[in-house]
């Protein structure tokens, strides 16, 4: 089975950065990686998402200010996130998209506090 397992999350100030990682585990070729965000009481929206050659697209609300990146050797996806608001605080889900499907990873909390 498939797994996909995010680190990096946690609390900074407004202006700083932070950096998220996911790993997928299983016998899987994407198509498509992405980082979507969820705050409390919103849908979720789909932060920057990345194809197998590296092409990349982002969202208007962190556009020139997070960078996704993937390592295909070693299945993993990244989100640097700079310049962060308070805006930015939510969970954000790594997403894997397939022949066989979508899959989603649990979630990390991202909290942009003073």
């Amino acid at each position: 089975q498939v797994q996909l397992v995010e680190s990096g999350g946690g609390q900074v100030q407004p202006g700083e950065s932070l950096s998220l990682s996911c790993v997928v585990s299983g016998s899987i070729f994407s198509n498509f990686m992405a980082w979507y965000r969820q705050a409390p009481g919103k849908q979720r929206e789909v932060v920057a998402v990345i194809t197998s050659y590296g092409s990349t697209t982002y969202s208007d609300s962190v556009k020139g200010r997070f960078t996704i990146s993937r390592d295909n050797a070693k299945k993993s996806v990244y989100l640097q996130m700079n310049s962060l608001k308070v805006e930015d605080t939510a969970v954000y889900y790594c997403k894997i998209e397939t022949a066989a499907g979508g899959y989603w990873g649990q979630g990390t909390q991202v909290t942009v506090s003073s």
